[in-house]
């Protein structure tokens, strides 16, 4: 692999009105508002909910770096770092650690991983073709420097920051106003969301192969089967009257010899499966065609938060829907419970290596469920996700979840043809 990620840090929100965002993240998915940059031409905020972190930045205008506009890194270079001290601050950097695109549209674009050389990466991964946005940079203040820089991935608008906070004493970002302890509110443990679990592209028919391609050759990743018996050029394939879908997964090799375990702060290792959706030739037009024509580009669909209690999570949410009733009373929960939250609950079934009983399964249990999308466009969505016992992904699951999306946007059209008008969705109502 050209670059050795140690773990993901952060990811990015490009949006229009950072407020109403911000509003959601808070009120509806129990997220702390920890940091902020506030410049004359930037508005960046971070919010923190266990090791998942959103940077909410607000698109003050369309000037910027086009994904198209190829960087020229002998004429942007600066070797000299960027001080943002208290002091001594320089804010003439619109988006820090990360960089202002041209998108007509509110878009998750930004994936930042930490790495262990910046530099090294940087050379190693232009040398094999990459465009950077951002070349090498390092930003400090009175606890340390940082330094990033910003790679454009194969995928859409989808960049990914590589940064090196090693040498820093502080507890988030140079430049970043950390608020202090003591004035952020107490953490609302009625939904104990703890990390990021996986992040799903939506990508054009037949794409799929060059993208795995691409994060195995230049960031380690490696093939993750979402079934068993999965073919290795077809994916996991749903098929269904209203859903087309080929799902690929693939997740860092540290995870995949070590085996997957919940993160930590201490705990340098990538904690994040990558999924890779795209449609089936030949089928109508789907929640995939949807993104790819409202975004304008393949990219970030949805992001599955890790919950320790999905139940406890969705109330806190004031969800109400319908769930599925199988093999709940196993996983702890009664139906009812899991229907009124629009929880879906599965099954994964892993083949005991030496079986000595007739009985050789053991069920691991896997409970999701989808929001509805957090942009005015059918962009972005988020997932909760609970595992009891299960590393992968839910058959069930996925073919009822994808089938509900595609539910909801019709639903969605056939309002808005009805009303004669768009209808923006609402955020936080499941």
């Amino acid at each position: 692999m050209a670059a050795l990620l140690n773990r993901l840090h952060h990811i990015s929100l490009h949006v229009s009105n950072a407020e109403k965002v911000a509003g959601d993240l808070v009120s509806k998915f129990k997220f702390s508002l920890f940091a902020t940059r506030l410049t004359d031409t930037s508005r960046q905020l971070a919010f923190r909910k266990g090791t998942a972190v959103f940077i909410v930045n607000e698109r003050q205008n369309q000037s910027g770096v086009s994904l198209n506009e190829e960087l020229r890194l002998t004429d942007a270079f600066d070797p000299h770092p960027v001080n943002v001290g208290k002091n001594d601050r320089d804010n003439s950097i619109k988006c820090l650690y990360d960089f202002s695109p041209h998108y007509p549209v509110d878009s998750v674009s930004n994936v930042c991983f930490e790495v262990e050389d910046v530099e090294r990466s940087f050379s190693t991964l232009r040398n094999l073709g990459c465009n950077f946005m951002v070349p090498p940079t390092t930003v400090q203040d009175e606890r340390g420097p940082v330094t990033y820089s910003v790679v454009k991935s194969i995928v859409g608008n989808v960049c990914h920051t590589l940064i090196d906070r090693t040498k820093y004493k502080g507890s988030f970002l140079p430049g970043f106003d950390v608020i202090e302890k003591d004035c952020l509110p107490e953490e609302d443990l009625s939904c104990p969301i703890t990390h990021f679990d996986h992040i799903t592209y939506v990508c054009p028919k037949k794409s799929t192969h060059q993208v795995m391609s691409w994060y195995e050759k230049l960031f380690g990743f490696q093939r993750f089967f979402i079934k068993s018996d999965e073919d290795v050029d077809e994916g996991f394939v749903v098929n269904h009257k209203d859903v087309g879908l080929r799902l690929t997964a693939m997740e860092y090799w540290k995870c995949s010899e070590a085996g997957i375990t919940l993160p930590s702060v201490d705990k340098k290792e990538p904690d994040c499966k990558f999924v890779i959706a795209e449609s089936l030739p030949g089928q109508g037009k789907n929640q995939v065609d949807t993104f790819l024509e409202q975004h304008g580009a393949p990219g970030i669909q949805h992001i599955g938060l890790y919950t320790k209690d999905i139940v406890s999570s969705a109330q806190a949410m004031a969800h109400a829907g319908v769930g599925k009733q199988q093999e709940i009373e196993e996983a702890g929960h009664s139906p009812q419970l899991l229907a009124q939250n629009g929880i879906l609950l599965d099954t994964d079934l892993c083949q005991d290596p030496l079986p000595q009983t007739t009985s050789s399964e053991k069920k691991r249990h896997l409970l999701q469920l989808f929001t509805k999308p957090l942009f005015a466009e059918d962009t972005f969505f988020l997932e909760l996700i609970e595992r009891r016992g299960a590393t992968g992904f839910g058959e069930g699951n996925i073919r009822a979840l994808w089938r509900s999306v595609q539910a909801h946007m019709e639903n969605q059209t056939g309002d808005s043809q009805g009303e004669g008008s768009k209808k923006t969705m609402q955020s936080g109502q499941y």
